[in-house]
């Protein structure tokens, strides 16, 4: 019987590339951890220090050189993450020199809730406490706001996205029958906003009438401006 010594050769030299790369992959595997890199995909300052996430990260253990990188269950460390208050999102790796990384998106709070226990709703309509590091701009909400949190939360992104009315409302007064109220930067007029509804309108017709009365001086001459009744806007002087 020939040999087929090319095959047998094949057959030898795939058995020792895959013993070591087994090998290879062993001693990596007990490698220790080396650093621990965290970002943070938002703009706007943390409102987790990277002292809490670094805890968050490596929890038991005192320093992350003593994590070995087998130890390391990804989905529970995101997990960990993922039950913070403050986390919307976190994607956690390990790179093959030892790092463990942390991408982290916070979650955004589009105004402030004054109650009992003061607390932020997020882009999403969900409380978001308040952070000991960082406080956000954003309006202050009074009132009825738990009764009519999907209505005042889809009004809060319409101003989100408009940069003259979002940086002009300060507060909103939110009414049990869903009506609200807006106060306004520097002036000491009160916007009688109704309910949320046509507010596109509403914002539209506020701003031609802003304008109006910026250009003719008269920002200090009015004491409440009446947007509830469609294209016609209502202003009564002081």
């Amino acid at each position: 019987m020939k040999i087929n010594w090319s095959f047998l050769g094949f057959i030898v030299l795939s058995s020792f590339v895959v013993f070591l790369f087994g090998f290879s992959k062993q001693r990596n595997e007990a490698r220790n951890l080396s650093k621990i890199v965290v970002s943070f995909e938002d703009k706007t300052p943390p409102f987790i220090t990277l002292d809490s996430v670094n805890k968050l990260l490596i929890q038991n253990f005192e320093t992350v050189t003593s994590i070995p990188k087998e130890a390391v269950d990804l989905k529970e460390v995101e997990q960990r993450l993922l039950e913070n208050k403050m986390i919307h999102r976190a994607e956690v790796f390990i790179t093959v020199d030892g790092i463990l990384g942390a991408n982290i998106k916070q979650r955004t709070p589009i105004a402030r809730v004054v109650e009992k226990q003061d607390y932020y709703l997020d882009t999403e309509g969900e409380r978001m406490p308040l952070s000991g590091v960082y406080t956000a701009r954003v309006p202050i909400v009074t009132g009825a706001v738990t009764k009519h949190a999907k209505q005042i939360t889809d009004l809060l992104l319409q101003i989100n996205q408009d940069q003259m009315i979002k940086s002009s409302v300060v507060a909103l007064d939110v009414f049990q029958d869903g009506t609200l109220e807006m106060r306004i930067r520097k002036q000491d007029f009160t916007v009688l906003f109704g309910t949320t509804k046509n507010a596109a309108l509403k914002f539209q017709n506020y701003k031609a009438f802003y304008q109006k009365i910026k250009q003719d001086s008269m920002l200090t001459g009015y004491k409440t401006v009446d947007l509830r009744f469609g294209n016609q806007v209502v202003a009564t002087k002081k």
